[in-house]
């Protein structure tokens, strides 16, 4: 489960520190990759209520995160550089920004406090102008609360993890143990469990503060154990210097995935793992990061990981081990919340992503069971979709939908409420995410990383026509799928109607020049890139359906009207 508020005290502190400094609060999760920009503080995420607030200096009280799993990696830069929050106050469990947080006081001697309160002292502190933290209480106006010490569980560690914990196997391990173990105690496990693969999500350059942990480790002489893929960069590795990337953000994106390439993982550069070959099986316990392949492996899969922060990931990649805890526990996957869809008549494939985006919403903080939905016959590319939307507005690590993923007979926790997500709520999503200019200068596809299938739909869409003039059409895929591509045919069908394929890099990560600068507004299929992008690329964004993608590409110009099975 996410939530863990039955296993605190009113006042809890997570990662000891002092701090002082003006309250910021919100009722609604951030996740800060996307949310926030580690160059000045800002939140940028202009769907949140905080959108534009600076966070810098202020003691920042949420439920918790959601979103990206790179939050993590933005937090510690922020800390770094001065620019982040004094310190971070929750009322959820939370595991992102807090490993974050840790990393920064462990290896780097930038501790920042972390503090968890139960809902009623939550609500009060929030309405305080001003709060201070120490190592004993948090106060703030007429209220102060003692601070119960970090959480330190009885870990029953294998010989080997406690021979790793000692050093036997160097001091990148060593390290890499000593914050699992703390992440473990953290979460309340009480034992580690092993881990056949992993997946790197901090392989992305969303800061300086990557790099300098991923070199830092590669120093120390770090080298994974277990197979482990790497994430989309955020540099097309072979071909960024002739792009025009400058060489201040391309050298450090590339030194960044080498860096992991030295350590032993496998440059597969995508953010699409289940993509891959080496997809896990049902019941797999495995250790993978980026939000919406966690959601998938846990969800379609039926595979088990945590969601895994930044950093955390590596940690895990050289020890094999992972906290026992979360939905890694059978008990943890079940459903905490029941959601009825309303299913349309004459659906298309932009319904999923809208479903998933309204379904974190629904459930942000819980696993949900989404109920009606199965005479909809959704495919591995919906199930995708709608995943990656979930990802965006909800921090649970999985959901279930009846009648068509794995675990969807799994019993709903007693106690489990009912929400419903009506046409009505769908319509008002649909132009939340469609507030763009009606002329689009660019067409966005492949947020989470395109696969065979969808490169082989938007080549039969465009069955050789020409995109407009002024509109670029981009698809980002991972290698194996563009390998795949060009051996069938579909890669020159889509280069013959002018369309450019990237490897590497995905929506999320992807800076001028290669995003086109000229773009003003741009169109997207992908309800995780509708509601990321205005924030990541400053511009304006509309989303709509494959086929709509395609008909904007020709013409210029997005049918601003709700989609028929809406009307």
């Amino acid at each position: 489960m996410v939530a863990r508020t039955s296993d605190i005290v009113a006042a809890q502190s997570i990662l000891r520190g002092s701090a002082e400094g003006r309250v910021i609060a919100t009722t609604e999760a951030l996740s800060f990759w996307g949310g926030v920009d580690p160059a000045t503080g800002k939140v940028i995420d202009v769907h949140h209520p905080l959108h534009d607030e600076s966070l810098t200096g202020a003691i920042l009280f949420m439920p918790t995160s959601r979103g990206s799993c790179t939050g993590s990696g933005v937090l510690l830069d922020l800390i770094l550089t001065g620019r982040g929050p004094a310190a971070l106050v929750f009322c959820e469990a939370e595991d992102v920004l807090t490993l974050g947080a840790l990393i920064a006081g462990e290896m780097f001697g930038s501790p920042m406090p972390v503090v968890r309160l139960d809902q009623q002292s939550f609500d009060k502190f929030s309405g305080v102008g001003k709060v201070r933290i120490d190592g004993h209480s948090i106060s703030g106006g007429e209220f102060s609360l003692p601070l119960a010490p970090p959480a330190t569980s009885e870990l029953d560690l294998a010989t080997d993890d406690g021979a790793m914990l000692d050093g036997r196997d160097g001091v990148a391990v060593q390290q890499a143990m000593r914050i699992i173990v703390a992440m473990a105690a953290q979460q309340g496990a009480t034992g580690l469990v092993d881990v056949t693969q992993g997946h790197i999500d901090g392989c992305i350059y969303a800061s300086p503060a990557n790099l300098t942990f991923a070199e830092k480790m590669a120093e120390m002489g770090a080298k994974v154990r277990v197979p482990t893929t790497m994430n989309a960069i955020s540099v097309d590795k072979s071909n960024w210097q002739s792009q025009g990337v400058p060489t201040t953000f391309g050298d450090p994106a590339a030194r960044l995935a080498d860096a992991y390439v030295r350590m032993g993982c496998r440059p597969t550069f995508t953010c699409s793992p289940y993509l891959l070959d080496s997809a896990p099986r049902m019941g797999e316990s495995i250790a993978w990061a980026e939000s919406n392949a966690v959601i998938f492996a846990n969800t379609v899969l039926g595979a088990r990981t945590a969601k895994h922060p930044d950093f955390l990931d590596l940690c895990i990649a050289l020890t094999g081990r992972a906290p026992l805890s979360g939905v890694y526990l059978e008990e943890n996957r079940r459903p905490q919340r029941i959601i009825d869809v309303s299913l349309p008549a004459n659906i298309d494939d932009a319904f999923w992503p809208l479903v998933g985006y309204l379904a974190g919403k629904a459930a942000p903080d819980c696993i949900p069971v989404l109920r009606g939905l199965s005479e909809g016959r959704p495919s591995k590319d919906d199930l995708k979709a709608l995943c990656a939307a979930f990802g965006t507005t909800s921090a649970s690590p999985m959901l279930h939908i009846e009648g068509v993923t794995p675990e969807a007979s799994l019993a709903p926790i007693a106690g489990a409420d009912f929400v419903t997500i009506t046409d009505r709520d769908m319509a008002a999503a649909w132009r939340l995410l469609n507030e763009g200019p009606e002329d689009v200068q660019l067409v966005a596809i492949g947020s989470p990383h395109a696969s065979l299938a969808e490169c082989r739909a938007l080549a039969d869409a465009f069955a050789g026509r020409k995109h407009h003039a002024g509109v670029a059409v981009i698809v980002t895929a991972g290698q194996q799928v563009i390998d795949a591509a060009k051996d069938e045919g579909t890669f020159q069908r889509l280069v013959e109607s002018g369309i450019q394929v990237l490897p590497d890099l995905c929506w999320c990560s992807i800076s001028e020049p290669v995003f086109p600068t000229k773009t003003r507004a741009l169109m997207t299929n992908s309800g995780k890139y509708a509601h990321y992008g205005p924030g990541l690329s400053g511009r304006a964004v509309r989303f709509g359906s494959l086929a709509q993608c395609v008909d904007a590409a020709l013409t210029g110009r997005a049918n601003v009207s709700l989609p028929t099975w809406l009307s």
